[in-house]
């Protein structure tokens, strides 16, 4: 690694202990550290002070947080979320809003250049960061009332629907040897989530080798999932996919294996993911944002936050008020669901990454896109917070005088 790519690595990790700490001192967490780690990578990136040169050794760190993210998304949903009647409502409402996408974008004149280009654009306003959305969601107490079952179900979909939209939609591939490679590489997928179960019920000797060395300086556990996710990370980059697939794909097979959790392993995970090499990936995603342009374009950054509200946001207030009646939630709990579903920042760094290396979307247009993503990581939350305090006075029982 060269010195330059040292120096870089040492402003990120400086950047990554800050950050934390600077968002807990804010009065009431109102800015998420995802925010304040993406402006701290535009600070230090090459459009402001440039003392942080992305190469390829940073690059590599980079892609493995990203991994990162997407192993503990794919690892945190579980199966039984995408059936029933909520699951349902959820993926239909994603392929509404991807239909809404796609007029606005061509009803846009400037993103008419380059099919590629408006196809990108047009699945990045479709996207939720389920991953970004979970520890939200555990932190504030909601994850298992039914406005967090409600953002789980819909946020799934805004995840999985995305990602495989990248593979096959962006693809410059013909359609039908993209199909070939997606099935090629699901059944890659579902072996390395079968094979494991099938060895530890036929071999106990397996199994206790296993847990004798979790917790010992050999870590088994956490090497073996490391495997899982380096592989099918290569895996996707040989068949020449986004890498978001193999992530996720490596996570969902990882709950697979381990369908009840372990929370040691989770632990660890955790601590090498958001100790590391996911904050990384946030502030090498911010060396990317160019101020100027979105000094240039400031109308242009209100569109794209304005769109992604009326493409994700509103189909799924909609719907959710189309429910069964059994199933319905109150006003307040249904904007708090589309608000946090429209939280859409880890994959718009995909999608634009993606367009950018096809040539198929320029730097500025990508630099707005994750400024806008940026901005929901931050400006969502507040107001579906905003929207729960509305919940608990509706909800709150009024108590009898004696």
């Amino acid at each position: 690694m060269e010195q330059t790519e040292l120096i870089t690595l040492l402003v990120i990790v400086v950047a990554a202990f800050l950050c934390p700490i600077i968002s807990s001192l804010i009065p009431r967490k109102i800015v998420p550290e995802t925010v304040l780690l993406l402006v701290a990578g535009m600070v230090a990136g090459p459009h402001v002070l440039g003392i942080a040169q992305i190469g390829d050794a940073i690059g590599l760190l980079s892609d493995l947080g990203l991994g990162f993210l997407f192993l503990l998304a794919g690892y945190e949903i579980d199966p039984k979320d995408m059936a029933g009647r909520r699951a349902r409502r959820g993926l239909l409402t994603w392929i509404v809003s991807f239909g809404i996408a796609v007029l606005v974008i061509v009803l846009v004149p400037s993103f008419e250049e380059n099919e590629l280009g408006w196809l990108a654009v047009a699945i990045a306003l479709t996207t939720t960061a389920f991953g970004t959305l979970v520890p939200i969601l555990k932190e504030r107490g909601i994850a298992d009332d039914p406005v967090g079952k409600n953002i789980l179900a819909y946020g799934t979909w805004g995840e999985i629907c995305p990602i495989i939209a990248i593979a096959f939609i962006l693809s410059t591939r013909d359609r039908w040897l993209t199909a070939v490679i997606l099935l090629a590489f699901l059944a890659v997928a579902v072996a390395s989530a079968v094979i494991p179960v099938h060895i530890r019920e036929r071999s106990q000797r397996f199994v206790k080798l296993m847990s004798d060395n979790a917790e010992t300086s050999a870590q088994l556990t956490v090497r073996a999932v490391m495997i899982l996710l380096v592989g099918l990370i290569a895996l996707s980059a040989v068949f020449d996919l986004d890498i978001v697939l193999g992530a996720f794909a490596a996570g969902f097979a990882l709950r697979f294996v381990i369908p009840c959790g372990d929370n040691s392993l989770e632990h660890k995970l955790n601590g090498i993911g958001y100790g590391f090499f996911i904050p990384l990936f946030f502030i090498v995603s911010g060396t990317k944002i160019d101020p100027a342009a979105l000094a240039h374009q400031p109308l242009m950054l209100l569109l794209f936050i304005g769109m992604l509200l009326a493409v994700r946001a509103l189909p799924i207030f909609i719907s959710l008020g189309c429910a069964p009646a059994d199933d319905r939630l109150p006003a307040p709990s249904r904007l708090t669901v589309a608000l946090y579903c429209t939280t859409a920042l880890p994959l718009i760094v995909a999608v634009t990454n993606v367009a950018v290396n096809a040539e198929a979307m320029s730097a500025d247009t990508a630099s707005l896109l994750v400024a806008a993503g940026g901005i929901t990581v931050l400006l969502m939350p507040l107001l579906a917070s905003l929207s729960l305090r509305g919940i608990d006075r509706y909800t709150a029982p009024t108590k009898k005088r004696p």
